[in-house]
């Protein structure tokens, strides 16, 4: 046998349809103790998405201007070696 023939596999089971595929590998999962979870995320490609980001980051650019909340914060903070 050549050591330097390829082989090359699409697909190892033959006949299945995909919904049988699908079927087996979250069986297979679920059998490693695992479950599905689907989340839904923000679409950062929108106009949308963009225009709020660049409200809140400039919010937090003014936000040493408009308050103190960091010297608060910093006044009820103990350092951790203190605690």
């Amino acid at each position: 046998m050549n050591p330097f023939r390829r082989t090359f596999v699409t697909c190892n089971v033959v006949g299945m349809t995909v919904k049988h595929r699908v079927s087996e590998y979250r069986r297979r999962m679920r059998a490693r103790g695992l479950r599905p979870v689907q989340i839904w995320v923000p679409d950062v490609r929108s106009e949308r998405f963009a225009l709020e980001a660049e409200r809140q980051a400039a919010l937090v650019a003014r936000a040493d201007e408009q308050s103190d909340d960091q010297e608060f914060v910093e006044a009820v903070t103990a350092p951790w070696d203190e605690e």
